[in-house]
């Protein structure tokens, strides 16, 4: 019985995908709710899973192809029973090679052949005569010539040995040729490797087609700075007291939640009670009016396997910090399996970036439409600063926040940005909501 495979329904909305990566080849068994292929969409990756135990019959579809809603993908024949991948079959043993006669190769010495080397039966050539001022530890054909042209005059010399005896007329002696000058190098090779030893340059290109998801990223993040009046304004934030209290209480925090306690829960905190006095950052517009809301859904940037997404963690000021660090783990752990739901992408109404998990240390981020602000973290570094008329050494953190300016106006945009400093370096104000 032949199964088809088609392109499921991924969302509302979301009629065309591309096909991904096939994760098994023709012929192979594939098991009951076994991913076959990998369907990307505009949002979201979800994988197509068999709907029985079959065997892979036929790819239609190839990878980056483009298809639609209920478009047919492959072909599986569905099995009940798995043939053996290899049948057992008792070869005949091999009858062992005949042993080939040993070839007795003549010994090289000096390039020169010696009376005992190639035996004749035949009248030997005259031989060439010799300089009477060489000694007998010269080589009598020249020092200068080149191992490769002394190999030659071997050869020529052994085929004079063996070649029949027709004519009597002594050869050329060798001593009289004149001497040749070595090949000239070229100058890659005087001063480099020689070029037949270098390594060649390959220069090549890679085409590939751009993914819905990337296309839909680039998208959005056009239209944010063509439709959206952006603005970046900075600060700085000391994280002393928090790394105190992380040291202080992650033994105890991990034991009771099974969560270490990190510096993103402190974040979302502080951003919500920023958020409840700047209203306008949690704000959008919408058929030219301003829709305030009174929710706080968190949107956090997440490196995943196919790019960045950005999960929300919904209402999150009902939330407490354990509860906030398991939800980002879990985004992080799932966005790497390209496993975040389509409904976790939608939403959200405020954004929280950290590029210094990167190593970043300043950067301008861009807001999520039609959301009218994020907040960009960077790298913790140890930098001098001023206390009490004093130079110490504090972990510092530079923060941004890139906002709407049709929306928030920059006093607006200058005052939660302090505020948001503020609750990191005095997190007691979060509790006490002061």
């Amino acid at each position: 019985m032949t199964i088809e495979l088609r392109v499921p329904e991924v969302g509302e909305s979301i009629n065309e995908v591309t096909i991904g990566d096939w994760l098994k080849q023709v012929g192979d068994i594939v098991e009951r709710d076994e991913p076959v292929v990998v369907i990307e969409t505009d949002k979201v990756t979800v994988e197509l899973l068999a709907p029985a135990r079959g065997k892979l019959q036929r790819i239609v579809l190839q990878k980056g192809t483009p298809a639609k809603v209920k478009d047919l993908v492959g072909l599986l024949e569905e099995v009940t029973q798995v043939a053996s991948a290899r049948p057992s079959v008792v070869e005949a043993p091999k009858p062992a090679p005949s042993p080939q006669p040993a070839v007795e190769v003549p010994p090289y010495r000096d390039a020169m052949p010696t009376e005992n080397a190639i035996p004749s039966t035949r009248e030997p050539a005259v031989s060439a005569p010799q300089d009477s001022s060489a000694t007998p530890d010269e080589n009598p054909r020249g020092d200068w010539a080149s191992p490769s042209a002394r190999r030659a005059r071997a050869e020529q010399a052994a085929r004079e040995h063996t070649a029949p005896a027709r004519e009597h007329t002594a050869p050329t002696p060798a001593v009289a040729r004149a001497p040749q000058a070595p090949p000239r190098q070229p100058e890659s090779a005087v001063h480099g490797a020689p070029p037949d030893l270098r390594p060649a340059l390959h220069r090549e290109e890679e085409v590939v087609p751009m993914s819905p998801f990337r296309r839909t990223i680039a998208d959005r993040l056009v239209r944010a700075q063509s439709e959206a009046a952006l603005l970046t304004t900075f600060n700085e934030a000391d994280l002393s007291t928090v790394q105190g209290l992380r040291a202080q209480y992650q033994e105890a925090f991990l034991k009771r939640y099974g969560i270490k306690l990190g510096f993103m829960s402190f974040f979302v905190k502080a951003v919500i009670e920023g958020l409840k006095q700047i209203p306008a950052l949690n704000a959008e517009l919408r058929d030219g009016s301003i829709v305030y809301k009174n929710f706080f859904d968190i949107g956090i940037a997440v490196g995943g396997g196919r790019g960045l997404v950005v999960p929300v963690i919904r209402s999150a000021e009902h939330l407490g910090l354990a509860e906030i660090e398991r939800t980002i783990a879990d985004f992080g752990k799932r966005a790497k399996e390209n496993k975040i739901e389509l409904s976790e992408l939608t939403g959200g109404t405020f954004t929280i970036s950290n590029g210094g998990v990167y190593g970043s240390m300043l950067s301008t981020p861009i807001i999520n439409p039609p959301q009218s602000g994020i907040l960009g973290l960077h790298a913790i570094q140890d930098r001098p600063v001023a206390r009490d008329g004093q130079v110490v050494i504090r972990p510092m953190m530079y923060i941004a926040l890139t906002y709407d300016h049709r929306i928030v106006d920059g006093r607006e945009a200058v005052t939660f940005l302090k505020l948001v400093k503020e609750f990191i370096e005095q997190p007691a104000r979060i509790l006490l909501e002061v």
